[in-house]
């Protein structure tokens, strides 16, 4: 029997799932019977008997590529979810290449290398669940250059691939959160400050969005019998994503 085959739902990889969103994704995940692979720079805090966690800088081709193949020969990934994102903010004039370089190298390829490697069991199994995690900023934000051009580029990777990938039983989808409240966030906006409250009373929820309201979107697609949604961007940003004008 393969590593996994004894889950209820399964092996699930989750990228950048040793905090915030990552961490609640995969805590939700072994609620829900998956054995969860967990790839990130460090190790968290999450302690399970399905969590295996494994330190790796996704930014690094090589290194990722030997960690993909390395789990994909150890266990049949049914599930991935591409969570792990940098931001980089900078005006035009200071975006830095070497920024875009590593954003590009984190978001998309990463992604591209992951599926690839967890592809031929999906493919025997004619099942598998894909999940990019985008965000709002795909849409445009001031200083996210870098951050919103490879976040976006998840769209079109999740679109083509639904298209090649459907007839197999491999659905692919995207959840593009914020703003959410996690150490990546606050970095930007100090918890507890005025421009918090500011931004979290002009969402029409009047909210700011906690990890768990992203992981259980990621849920939502992950789970096995929802195989007739594919090609899907489900905004989980407090309705920040609808309209900019008002009157």
């Amino acid at each position: 029997m393969s590593a996994g085959a004894g889950s209820t739902r399964g092996v699930a990889l989750v990228t950048g799932g040793s905090a915030g969103i990552g961490r609640a994704i995969c805590s939700r995940l072994l609620e829900e019977g998956c054995e969860v692979l967990s790839l990130a720079r460090r190790s968290g805090d999450l302690r399970h008997p399905r969590l295996h966690t494994v330190e790796v800088d996704l930014c690094d081709r090589e290194a990722t590529a030997a960690v993909a193949q390395d789990l994909a020969r150890r266990f049949e990934i049914r599930t991935v979810v591409h969570n792990a994102g940098v931001i980089r903010a900078a005006l035009l004039p200071e975006v830095r290449l070497a920024d875009l370089d590593d954003l590009v190298e984190l978001h998309l390829a990463c992604a591209v290398q992951l599926v690839q490697a967890a592809l031929p069991a999906m493919q025997a199994q004619r099942f598998g669940r894909i999940v990019l995690l985008s965000s709002r900023a795909a849409g445009g934000m001031a200083t996210r250059s870098c951050y919103s051009a490879t976040k976006a580029g998840m769209l079109g990777l999740a679109r083509t691939w639904a298209l090649e990938l459907g007839p197999q039983g491999i659905t692919v989808n995207v959840v593009a959160p914020g703003p959410i409240r996690t150490d990546m966030f606050h970095d930007v906006v100090a918890a507890g400050s005025e421009q918090e409250q500011r931004l979290a009373a002009s969402l029409p929820v009047r909210r700011l969005g906690e990890s768990a309201d992203v992981a259980r979107a990621v849920s939502f697609f992950a789970d096995p019998a929802n195989g007739f949604v594919t090609g899907q961007v489900l905004y989980v940003c407090g309705g920040s994503s609808v309209g900019s004008l008002t009157l």
